[in-house]
């Protein structure tokens, strides 16, 4: 499977030892702030798998980020399928692909997210050959859409929409979208 890695960082598979981490990183509200609240143990193993399993299927996804030698576990960083309808989404059999990040709270404000996402795009626009990658964020989270800016995209707000998974009347039910093209 793809290992990806950066002057200070590797995207890599998930391992079991990731669970625990992962599950205190979902539990954080400062990190769930603008992804619908924390989430207990066993919806964070959940996620943590099913991400893993679309790793192993497509050969890319949000992969567990690793910070060597200082913390086995930090986050994740990734691009992945889009896999709910928006206005964005293509028809089928065409499919958006989209970056993405979320790191622990103690690993915020140091570059993370950014040299992450780069080695991602690198992946994307070069091995996979996309043409385009999305991100997209509730309209509310400043901090992903300064990485976004910082990453070269640039927001589409013709595309901002409404999140088919956030309840009507939610504070987090906008979302904007920001592209990139090869």
């Amino acid at each position: 499977m793809t290992t990806l890695a950066t002057d200070r960082l590797i995207l890599r598979p998930w391992r079991e030892a990731d669970l625990a981490p992962f599950a205190a990183m979902s539990a954080d509200p400062r990190v769930m702030e603008t992804l619908m609240g924390p989430l207990p143990r066993e919806k964070s193993d959940a996620v943590a798998r099913r991400l893993q399993s679309e790793i192993e299927q497509r050969g890319f996804g949000f992969w567990a980020l690793e910070l060597p030698g200082i913390a086995p576990f930090i986050g994740f960083t990734g691009i992945r399928v889009v896999d709910f309808a928006a206005p964005f989404v293509p028809a089928p059999p065409a499919q958006a692909v989209e970056i993405g990040w979320r790191l622990a709270h103690e690993h915020w404000g140091k570059g993370y997210a950014t040299e992450a996402a780069r080695a991602a795009l690198a992946h994307g626009f070069g091995p996979l050959g996309l043409e385009e990658i999305v991100a997209l964020t509730a309209a509310t989270n400043t901090r992903s859409q300064a990485v976004m800016a910082r990453l070269g995209m640039t927001r589409a707000r013709a595309d901002d929409f409404d999140h088919p998974n956030v309840p009507d009347g939610h504070p987090l039910k906008r979302h904007v979208l920001y592209r990139l093209e090869r």
